[in-house]
């Protein structure tokens, strides 16, 4: 079988390569030229070109072809520009998730595809495989890794089916100190690269200089809420319904200037996110200050005090119909209907348990224990067992 693999300059797509190559496969590596801005990377940081070396090294050490592939304008287009987006209207995106599902999973596939290919296959700690259904139809699953360190199905949460079934995850079965052995044994270059910490396409970044580039720094107070307000104390009201329980549950706090007291100055209410701590420039307090709301039109940050601070904990939250994405298309709930799942609002989160409800007005998450922080923008994937059957966008 003729299979690309994207080489990503990584240990982990090289040992993907090697173990595709040593079961008899015909492999062709492929390299995606990122977008990369010198202005705000970090300080000797240019990693596509490092990255292009390491790969172009481990295609000749397995004696593979190697092909560089240009895909900076699609990114830019595609993740940045909706970063900027996102953060403009107040929300967190996931740029990697959306790396998958716009770029890797698609364009990429499409031109690997078109090289004769009958699969892609990266270094995701992830796995898949099919059975079929009473009909004959063949039903690929997403699931895991099986390293619970290192599992990166989460990224991958808005792949469908037709995208699964013609990915290969070499890795996947295995844990990362036994890629780095197979890698060390092979004497591949990359065996001790330490992993990539950046953002999916510009390395490592200092985020606030990266977003000044189209979002003008505005001063703005910082606002401290106590645990005195009253929002965290009312009752529970009745309610006549499980979709209005719901809608309460999942509703943000909104908060005055008036509910608290200022204690600081911030350049950008769009720069911050919700359970951020660091980079507040917060002192005087006994324990951090967590931020826990952002008023963009009015350009204040709402933080309280502690990592138990009640403002930062609901129990539920809200994803529109049009964000609502099944990897398992056979699964999907119809309006009224409820499903008990695992989920996680956000990569390498414990799997919680959860509820799903379908509604008209959107598909709602109910969680048995209350979360922190959750993000508007961000993704919440859930799970039956260990595999992921579907996701969204939090709004």
């Amino acid at each position: 079988m003729k299979i690309v693999v994207g080489l990503s300059g990584g240990v982990d797509s090289s040992v993907a390569a090697y173990l595709l190559q040593k079961q008899g496969h015909e492999v062709v590596a492929l390299f995606m030229r990122n977008w990369n801005d010198a202005s705000v990377t970090l300080e000797d940081e240019c990693p596509w070109i490092e990255d292009s070396n390491d790969a172009l090294m481990v295609a000749q050490k397995l004696g593979i072809p190697y092909q560089v592939i240009d895909m900076s304008e699609l990114y830019k287009e595609k993740i940045v520009d909706y970063m900027f987006e996102e953060y403009k209207k107040g929300r967190t995106p996931n740029p990697d998730v959306l790396c998958n599902r716009e770029v890797k999973f698609d364009v990429f596939m499409k031109t690997a595809l078109s090289l004769g290919a009958e699969k892609v296959a990266t270094g995701h700690y992830a796995q898949v495989n099919s059975t079929f259904d009473e009909n004959g139809k063949e039903i690929f699953h997403l699931l895991a890794g099986a390293d619970n360190n290192k599992d990166q199905s989460y990224f991958l949460c808005q792949l469908n089916q037709d995208q699964l079934s013609k990915s290969l995850f070499p890795i996947g079965a295995l844990t990362k100190p036994e890629v780095r052995e197979i890698a060390r044994e092979m004497g591949l270059v990359t065996a001790d690269k330490k992993d990539s910490q950046g953002l999916c396409f510009i390395g490592k970044v200092s985020l606030p200089t990266f977003l000044q580039q189209q979002l003008e720094p505005k001063e703005g107070e910082i606002v401290e809420i106590f645990k005195d307000f009253p929002g965290f104390h009312q009752e529970k009201p009745e309610f006549s319904s499980k979709l209005e329980e719901l809608e309460f549950l999942s509703q943000k706090i909104k908060y005055e200037k008036a509910d608290g007291k200022v204690i600081g100055k911030h350049l950008g209410a769009h720069y911050f996110t919700v359970g951020q701590s660091k980079g507040l420039g917060i002192g005087g307090h006994k324990e951090s200050c967590f931020l826990i709301s952002r008023d963009i039109e009015k350009n204040i940050v709402f933080v309280g005090e502690g990592r138990n601070f009640p403002g930062l904990f609901r129990n539920a939250l809200k994803i529109e119909n049009s964000e609502v994405h099944w990897v398992r298309e056979d699964l999907r709930l119809q309006n009224g209907e409820s499903m008990k799942v695992q989920a996680r609002i956000r990569y390498r989160q414990t799997l919680e348990e959860a509820t799903l409800y379908q509604f008209e007005e959107g598909l709602f998450i109910e969680f048995v224990n209350p979360q922190s922080a959750i993000a508007e923008g961000q993704f919440a994937a859930w799970y039956l067992e260990d595999e992921l059957v579907g996701s969204g966008v939090i709004s």
